[in-house]
């Protein structure tokens, strides 16, 4: 019996071995909005990471029937971007251990502000956004 539970204690720690770690501090996945209403898929782009919107609670804009665009951008041209499908972070890079810095756009207000991002937690992402003085976050969640 005991020559089983060591057997079966090898094969356990083999089979940890082999697996692929994922690092604790791994921003890349997709990740659920604080307020629930869009999911935000980061990847590695070069040095840079990408943050693009892939889903929306709220896909359709409910006053025109068709699918939500960057309507509140400043930059007219921009405007008819579907919001599905937008790359909301600009200049996104390592800035320290567990820490990325750049611009985000907030499509709600047309603006981009300065960033941080750090993993908080296994499936926790902290986002914090700055303007002037003025910071705030919130946390993102992964998606399963």
């Amino acid at each position: 019996m005991i020559w089983k539970l060591r057997l079966a204690g090898l094969a356990l720690a083999a089979f940890v071995i082999t697996q692929p770690a994922l690092a604790a501090d791994d921003p890349t996945g997709t990740w659920l909005t604080q307020a629930a209403d869009a999911r935000i898929k980061v990847t590695k782009c070069g040095a840079n990471l990408c943050g693009t919107v892939v889903w929306l609670k709220q896909p359709m804009d409910t006053d025109t029937g068709k699918p939500a665009v960057d309507n509140k951008n400043p930059n007219r041209a921009l405007a008819n971007r579907p919001i599905i499908g937008l790359q909301l972070f600009e200049g996104i890079r390592a800035d320290g251990p567990n820490k990325w810095s750049g611009k985000i756009y907030n499509a709600d207000d047309g603006q981009s502000y300065v960033s941080h991002i750090s993993v908080s937690g296994p499936d926790t992402l902290k986002v914090d956004g700055c303007v002037g003085s003025l910071c705030g976050g919130e946390t993102w969640t992964r998606s399963q």
